[in-house]
């Protein structure tokens, strides 16, 4: 509960989730999750504190508006090299 950072890039997602990944992370600033095939951000828990978010290389292709809901804070975005085909996916952030 009192990590702050977190990196689990090229770890492999089970059914497009992190396993473990759940909502005692509470002081989560910085999270990494780049290369690990998520395939979607339905299972991302609540991370109130979360200023930077890393999700390049993945197979997102929608379903961001989770994102405004559970990280309101959020500043850092990165999710270069996803399948998202247009702007209006992005629109809900």
């Amino acid at each position: 509960s009192k990590v702050t950072e977190l990196v689990l890039d090229n770890c492999r997602s089970s059914n497009g989730e992190i396993e473990g990944l759940n909502d005692s992370f509470k002081e989560l600033e910085f999270l990494s999750m780049a290369n690990v095939e998520l395939t979607s951000l339905a299972k991302l828990p609540t991370l109130s504190k979360l200023r930077k978010l890393e999700l390049s290389d993945n197979i997102i292709s929608g379903g961001l508006e989770v994102l405004a809901e559970r990280c309101p804070n959020l500043t850092y975005l990165n999710l270069s090299g996803n399948k998202i085909k247009d702007l209006g996916t992005v629109e809900a952030l």
